[in-house]
């Protein structure tokens, strides 16, 4: 604790009850500040969104009612962080759709690496959500510490944090799912409270995608003047106000501003890239922000890194853009090894030779480098923007959000 900022909760506040009476409910405004979360991006000052005692817990409610079709019997196990908009999300959202929730402190690999699945067994858990990254992480350990364990009390699995690739995302529903149970995928962002996007659980889904907009949210996607585009990427964008979104930023509303309405006038630009198929599905291909444009050709780091992750030697990818007087931009890949590989050359070989046969030669990585970790937030975001900053050996800025900081000096040794 830090003198005069840290304070234990009951040197400030005397209980005005005890386990034999009831505390009277307090009445706020619907308009009231209920909550302030901060965004984990490291760049810049951090963002305290400002969310109110209507929005954020009718928002997280509706969400896990009308998308991922929570009921009263149910138990859900959200794997978050309370500090991550999702642990207010779970513990709202639960309590007004009358289901329960399951709560644990600990690691996903820890005292062994089928401890998820345990947890999942023993409590007889129905709705599990998971990250992307979580599940590239397990599936490193195989098919056994998944099969020695009863998950029949499973419905449906939750996915948020992070964009799909294809490979880890067949392996939750064909392995944990025995090609069963639903992938609610799910994206929004902590100045939502909750999604824009979002599967369901009547609707097909192909791997990877989204049904479309969530009820209430009159999300597009449109390119830089603001125009519809379909059939390619764009910006993802809402077009009218919904019941959760953040009424501003903690004493900053001039960059609440800037960041969500300057681009394009009445219009929410979210800041990630997205497209809609021939079939309406909708995709999220990452942050804006981490683009990368090689000889003049925009890709998400997603396209390259699920290239990576399809190998079987590969259990987690970034893919960064890095000044290029050539090209403008050259690709840099950092790839994580499973258990049992060990870097070469011959492997590294292999590996960029996958990604000019899937994306060609001019795509071809500058340089590919295998790493221990790479670094994340605690809502196990891979954060692009410090794997670039590290390699390039400029300032990375705030990395207090990270998980694993040690991560960062492994990339800047790299460069």
């Amino acid at each position: 604790m830090k003198p005069d900022r840290d304070h234990w909760w009951h040197d400030i506040v005397k209980p005005t009850y005890s386990s034999n009476s009831k505390s009277p409910t307090h009445i706020t405004s619907a308009e009231a500040s209920c909550m302030l979360i901060y965004t984990s991006g490291t760049t810049g000052k951090p963002k305290g969104a400002v969310h109110t005692h209507c929005g954020f817990p009718i928002k997280s409610a509706q969400d896990m009612l009308h998308g991922f079709d929570v009921r009263e019997d149910e138990l859900i196990y959200w794997i978050t962080d309370i500090g991550w908009m999702m642990g207010p999300w779970l513990i709202f959202g639960s309590l007004l759709c009358k289901s329960s929730m399951l709560l644990y402190d600990g690691a996903m690999d820890f005292p062994a690496n089928d401890r998820l699945w345990s947890i999942v067994e023993r409590h007889k858990v129905t709705a599990l959500g998971v990250s992307p990254t979580l599940i590239r992480a397990l599936r490193k350990f195989g098919d056994e510490p998944v099969k020695k364990h009863d998950l029949s009390s499973l419905r449906k699995f939750g996915s948020t944090g992070e964009p799909w690739n294809d490979e880890p995302w067949k392996w939750l529903f064909e392995v944990v799912g025995n090609s069963k149970l639903p992938i609610w995928n799910y994206s929004g962002g902590t100045e939502i409270s909750g999604g824009i996007l979002a599967g369901n659980m009547i609707t097909p889904l192909r791997p990877t995608a989204f049904a479309g907009p969530l009820p209430g949210m009159a999300a597009d996607v449109v390119d830089d003047q603001g125009n519809p585009v379909r059939g390619k990427v764009g910006e993802l964008v809402i077009r009218k106000p919904w019941i959760g979104m953040t009424r501003s930023f903690w004493n900053d509303h001039d960059r609440y501003l800037d960041t969500y309405w300057s681009r394009v006038k009445d219009i929410w630009f979210h800041g990630d890239f997205a497209s809609i198929d021939e079939l309406g599905l909708w995709y999220i291909h990452g942050r804006s922000d981490d683009t990368i444009k090689v000889a003049g050709k925009r890709l998400g780091p997603a396209e390259i890194e699920s290239i990576l992750v399809s190998h079987p030697s590969i259990s987690e990818a970034a893919a960064i853009g890095v000044p290029d007087e050539l090209k403008g931009q050259a690709l840099v890949c950092f790839a994580v090894l499973k258990p049992g590989f060990t870097a070469s050359e011959s492997l590294q070989k292999e590996l960029i030779a996958l990604i000019v046969k899937e994306q060609g030669k001019p795509l071809a990585p500058k340089s590919l480098l295998f790493v221990n970790d790479l670094p994340k937030t605690r809502n196990a975001k891979v954060m692009r923007r410090v794997i670039r900053a590290a390699y390039l050996d400029e300032p990375v800025g705030d990395v207090s959000s990270l998980e694993n900081p040690g991560a960062v000096e492994e990339c800047r040794k790299r460069g």
